[in-house]
């Protein structure tokens, strides 16, 4: 009997799955967005004094203001939503909190003066990479479930992949450069991945904003078959998207900003959905989705996340017809640059909203 259960809740969960991909490829003009959203002030306060705070205070913390960015992403009429990556400081670096082997004490190498990059250290690995435990998505996820409103938006799980997971790790003898740590981190979030569908996710963005930061200048085809790798134990088994920017800590890019140079080798990678930072780059690049729509779905980047110049729903109507004259409605999908972590979030509530009426602008225009 317990087994034709399982059995009833497999098919239950393929079935769902199915219905949720079909739901995608039936969504023109998809609103979306990549993961993180603004913490709320009082989380900001509290995450400086977790001292303060029992291990309950600090769950509840978390279901509180998950509840907080998924109200925010709703309200705004989103079709795509995440958990706004609320248990998590840092989009990346919260992943190392699960890792062994490695020094959580990273010394900044510069201490004042503007918030940048270059304040960020490297932690020294100290013996075998592993996360026994997993990375935590799938407890994410399945707080988001628990939350998000039955038979509203779709929902999403971002993780970094592995090659931008290495970046604040400090290479050693046993892995002596960037590519040896991402060897060692590919299996941990190829398995979390593979956990997340398992749990009935759908849509799984990967986050490798390193390769498209330093794409000018690595290997490109190194660069997709540690991608696939990755990704292959979701592949046709969930949408999988992958988000590529030029950098966002504290509000600032760091990668050269060249779109044409990952072209056409990234259209290798076995991804549904491939999303490009386009505004800071004054959609100078737009046609290349032209390339993109011919093999997935056209992530564009239409709002700002650096800039607090508030995009009105005309400026996004604008963006969206300029992106139809190179793909049709039903490959395109738009979010902003990257996650709006590092936005004001009463900033960040105004963008999503004006995002979503201007889309919907268009929408009605073609009649959908």
């Amino acid at each position: 009997m317990r087994e034709r259960g399982i059995l009833s809740e497999f098919q239950a969960r393929q079935a769902g799955n199915h219905i949720a991909l079909v739901w995608m490829e039936n969504c023109p003009l998809r609103s979306s967005v990549i993961g993180s959203y603004p913490f709320p002030g009082w989380l900001e306060y509290s995450s400086q004094h977790l001292d303060a705070f029992g291990e309950a205070d600090i769950v509840e913390m978390g279901e509180d203001a998950t509840i907080a960015a998924v109200h925010d992403q709703v309200a705004s009429g989103l079709d795509v939503i995440t958990d706004g990556e609320q248990g998590r400081f840092d989009f990346n670096l919260s992943f190392y909190g699960y890792l062994r082997g490695i020094d959580l004490e990273a010394a900044p190498p510069r201490r004042f003066g503007p918030p940048a990059h270059d304040q960020r250290g490297k932690h020294p690995i100290v013996g075998e990479l592993e996360a026994p435990d997993g990375l935590g998505c799938v407890e994410e996820f399945e707080r988001l479930r628990a939350i998000a409103p039955q038979g509203g938006p779709a929902l999403k799980v971002s993780i970094p992949g592995p090659f931008t997971l290495s970046g604040r790790l400090q290479p050693n003898a046993q892995y002596p450069d960037r590519y040896a740590i991402t060897e060692a981190l590919l299996p941990l979030v190829r398995k979390e991945i593979e956990d997340l569908v398992a749990a009935g996710c759908r849509e799984i963005c990967v986050d490798e904003p390193s390769m498209s930061c330093y794409a000018y200048k690595e290997d490109l085809a190194r660069f997709v078959d540690i991608f696939n790798r990755t990704i292959e134990p979701a592949v046709g088994r969930a949408r999988l998207d992958m988000h590529m920017c030029f950098g966002n800590f504290k509000g600032r890019g760091v990668g050269k900003r060249l779109i044409r140079v990952m072209f056409p080798d990234f259209l290798d990678l076995k991804v549904d959905e491939m999303h490009i930072e386009m505004t800071t780059t004054a959609f100078k690049d737009l046609d290349v989705i032209e390339q993109v729509a011919k093999k997935m779905d056209a992530a564009v980047g239409i709002i700002d996340v650096k800039s607090y110049y508030i995009e009105t729903p005309e400026d996004v109507a604008e963006r969206v017809r300029a992106c139809l004259q190179y793909a049709p409605a039903e490959k395109l999908v738009f979010a902003p640059d990257c996650g709006l972590s590092q936005t004001a979030r009463w900033a960040a509530r105004k963008k999503l909203a004006n995002m979503v009426e201007g889309i919907g602008v268009v929408k009605k225009e073609l009649g959908l």
